[in-house]
């Protein structure tokens, strides 16, 4: 079996379950953007957005974790998004007619690979690496 990676130690961003958390996720981002020398991203904002708004809208209690580290394989930045969920996020068949349940489709065209982490502590980690 293959060594499994470690993510690197990165400043952390917990979070309540609500609908503050995408804009609070947001700022964070943009600010070890900062710190790690990146141009302010729209794709950046774009995954922590969806991502987190995903764990309060699905999850909806406990607490959400925001990490964000360069990806020291490549000129990516992977960005995790933690929850005490199970349920693992699905990507939807485009229905022109639904109201919602697009983001994380338009997500995955944006990003250049993404998962889930299952946590033998309970819950999860759903990550996407994005170009820097």
């Amino acid at each position: 079996m293959p060594p499994i990676a470690l993510a690197p130690e990165a400043p952390a961003l917990v979070l309540e379950p609500n609908d503050r958390a995408p804009g609070h996720a947001r700022r964070f981002l943009v600010e070890r953007f900062r710190e790690l020398g990146i141009e302010d991203d729209f794709v950046g904002r774009l995954v922590v957005t969806e991502l987190v708004t995903n764990a309060f809208k699905h999850v909806g209690f406990g607490h959400i974790v925001v990490r964000i580290f360069p990806d020291g394989r490549d000129d990516l930045v992977t960005i995790e998004v933690w929850n005490q969920g199970t349920g693992h996020p699905v990507v939807r068949p485009e229905d022109a007619d639904a109201i919602c349940g697009r983001g994380l489709a338009m997500m995955t065209r944006l990003v250049h690979d993404w998962g889930v982490r299952p946590l033998a502590e309970g819950g999860k980690i759903v990550w996407a690496r994005c170009p820097r």
